[in-house]
């Protein structure tokens, strides 16, 4: 097993994956924006760098978690950077949600220096990342997924592997990440068609959790919703807004028509809009009780 590896992005998500990986004998190399949030991985003995480029070793293996796909383009791009550092053999994991196009993108410049580039997202909120819960969809070149396989094995509960295509993974998240949106619109608008007709949110969500829709998002998510619970934040609402505006962005280059994904991007447009950007993504909820002229309750969960 390769035991030194570089992680990049130390954020909500980035700092406990790294956690795990040290966790599971990895020894790392470290660089965040912020330097501060190293502390934690720092104390257990990782080393924090000054310049992202230097969290890479000849051959060896990066890992990157960061929030957008400007984010991951001006990393790889920068000069020098940690993918020219890496050099012959090695491989870049990106754990980030971007676009197929730009994943793809990102692996043509890669090759230039005989670097493999892995896609590699993640399903999960930041505490099934510290439980090491997290579901990980992987493509790129088969060699480079075997090589890393006890890698993300170190930072998951479970691989899936979608091909060599590397922008196949990030369709996936894409997907998932549409349809876990998708529910939490139809769960806020259920839930406050109940309440308008004098039934207690809290028990639907008991109730049809537990029998017709007795899943984690359905569950978890429609537990957050009826208690307007907004915090902690496990995934910023201008998160989601830019995944949904990917959604929308690699259906139009697919010619494949998403009503529903544009219906949402109107309804986390409008959150943001009304300032709740930092807040939990499911706050986009919000909107569905101030249209039906619930505005008292949804005004004093808005202050949080």
């Amino acid at each position: 097993m390769e035991q030194n590896i570089g992680f990049i992005g130390l954020g909500s998500m980035g700092a406990p994956i790294a956690a795990n990986l040290m966790h599971a004998g990895y020894r790392l190399k470290v660089y965040n924006r912020t330097a501060s949030k190293a502390s934690p991985l720092t104390e257990k003995g990782a080393v924090l760098v000054d310049h992202a480029a230097d969290t890479a070793n000849p051959g060896g293996i990066v890992l990157t978690m960061l929030a957008d796909d400007h984010a991951v383009e001006k990393l790889c791009l920068e000069k020098p950077s940690f993918v020219e550092n890496l050099g012959p053999g090695g491989i870049h994991i990106s754990l980030s949600t971007i676009a197929p196009a730009t994943a793809r993108k990102l692996a043509e410049h890669h090759v230039t220096h005989g670097v493999t580039y892995l896609a590699a997202p993640v399903f999960g909120r930041p505490e099934a990342a510290a439980a090491k819960k997290l579901w990980v969809c992987v493509s790129g070149p088969s060699s480079a997924q075997e090589r890393t396989e006890p890698i993300l094995h170190a930072i998951g509960q479970g691989i899936f592997p979608f091909g060599e295509d590397v922008g196949a993974a990030n369709a996936v998240k894409l997907c998932g990440n549409f349809l876990i949106a998708a529910a939490i619109e139809a769960m806020a608008e259920s839930q406050v068609l109940a309440e308008k007709n004098g039934v207690d949110p809290k028990a639907l969500v008991e109730m049809l959790g537990s029998t017709l829709f007795a899943c984690p998002i359905y569950q978890g998510y429609g537990k957050q919703i009826a208690e307007q619970r907004f915090e902690p934040v496990g995934f910023r609402l201008a998160l989601g807004l830019k995944d949904i505006n990917l959604t929308l962005q690699t259906a139009a280059a697919s010619s494949v028509p998403m009503p529903t994904a544009s219906l949402l991007h109107d309804r986390w447009l409008a959150a943001v809009a009304k300032g709740r950007a930092e807040m939990d993504w499911t706050a986009a909820t919000l909107n569905v009780a101030e249209d039906a002229g619930l505005l008292a309750k949804s005004a004093k969960a808005g202050q949080g």
